[in-house]
């Protein structure tokens, strides 16, 4: 089946419709399962293999089916093994094989950080290009259900500081079908992480197979006031806020990165030009994370475009509780982002 890059529209309003030309809409997890699905029928050399993969669930529904339509050679479970499942992936995909490994939980992912971060992401600059690894590792991140300190963690930050390595973060079901396309495709390993709470939300998505590049950020909504660089679920919440935030006669603009690695740096100093002021929201913590590199980037090479401070609105550094009532003190969301926002432009020390 061909493949095709297309366009992408700027989102108008927070429930992730109108990306594209196509009038189909579909969720996040169909739009996942469709550009699994695609792949295997494009390319014998994909295949799938990880935790739950042929549960009657289907992680989250974004493999159901799979293995019925091309068999357990193709689509298989595995152990739960991290490390040395990962390290089985790295070699197939060393031998010429395209795998797609599914991590359900990011938190064990640091389990098989030895065989991602010392062995897939080095061994094409080891052999000075004369070994490719097409790995895509999936991961499922983020709260839900009262999950707790091991089963509730973004560490998509911590990974950031890895050479070789690419980490995608879509927010939308057109950036997933899209962007996991290209995580196939790409000869290096890719992270690509997938917030739980996204896989219910709909976008318009066409259904002929398509790539989205990484290292394109997109906006979602044109403003003059402030900039909110917005990852993953926190896109949602950021649309959310910049409606809020126009009831104050603030205008925000907010910035989809969909990737973290590659950051697109100019979509951010473009904008930055128009408003003076940044304010980053991630789902990770704070310190040492997504917010605090694209911080650092702006202090670095755009410091003359700020007028105030950046300002991070991440988890605290501190582990996630259990307790419902705990996690909504926690979590960041479109309250905390106005709060913040508001706070930096009406009550925040100039920088200019």
């Amino acid at each position: 089946m061909p493949w095709t890059t297309i366009q992408v529209e700027k989102l108008d309003n927070f429930f992730i419709k109108g990306e594209s030309t196509s009038e189909r809409t579909i969720t996040y997890s169909q739009a996942i399962l469709e550009a699994t699905d695609q792949s295997l029928e494009r390319d014998p050399r994909v295949f799938v293999l990880g935790e739950g993969i042929d549960d009657p669930s289907g992680v989250f529904g974004t493999t159901k089916g799979l293995q019925e339509k091309y068999g357990k050679e193709r689509v298989f479970d595995t152990p739960i093994s991290e490390n040395s499942l990962t390290g089985i992936a790295s070699g197939a995909a060393m031998a010429g094989l395209r795998p797609i490994f599914i991590h359900s939980r990011m938190d064990f992912l640091i389990i098989s950080l030895d065989q991602l971060v010392n062995h897939a992401c080095k061994w094409s600059y080891m052999f000075g290009g004369k070994v490719k690894v097409p790995l895509v590792v999936r991961t499922v991140s983020a709260r839900g259900w009262g999950s707790g300190a091991q089963h509730s963690q973004c560490v998509q930050g911590m990974l950031m500081n890895v050479p070789g390595l690419k980490i995608a973060a879509p927010a939308t079901p057109y950036d997933a079908k899209g962007l996991l396309v290209s995580s196939i495709i790409d000869n290096g390993p890719v992270l690509f992480v997938e917030h739980r709470w996204l896989y219910k939300t709909i976008g318009n998505v066409p259904e002929p197979l398509y790539s989205i590049p990484f290292g394109k950020g997109i906006i979602r909504k044109e403003g003059g006031d402030i900039t909110i660089v917005a990852v993953s679920w926190m896109v949602v919440e950021a649309l959310k806020a910049a409606e809020k935030l126009a009831e104050c006669n603030i205008s925000a603009e907010v910035i989809d990165l969909r990737t973290i690695k590659p950051i697109d740096e100019e979509i951010i100093f473009s904008s930055l030009k128009k408003t003076g002021a940044l304010l980053v929201a991630d789902t990770g913590w704070k310190s040492g994370g997504v917010a605090s590199e694209i911080s650092a980037v702006v202090s670095e090479k755009a410091f003359h475009l700020l007028k105030r401070p950046v300002v991070r609105v991440c988890c605290p550094d501190a582990p996630t509780p259990a307790s419902d009532i705990l996690e909504k003190a926690y979590y960041p969301d479109s309250d905390t982002i106005c709060k913040e926002a508001v706070r930096l432009l009406k009550g925040g020390d100039s920088v200019g």
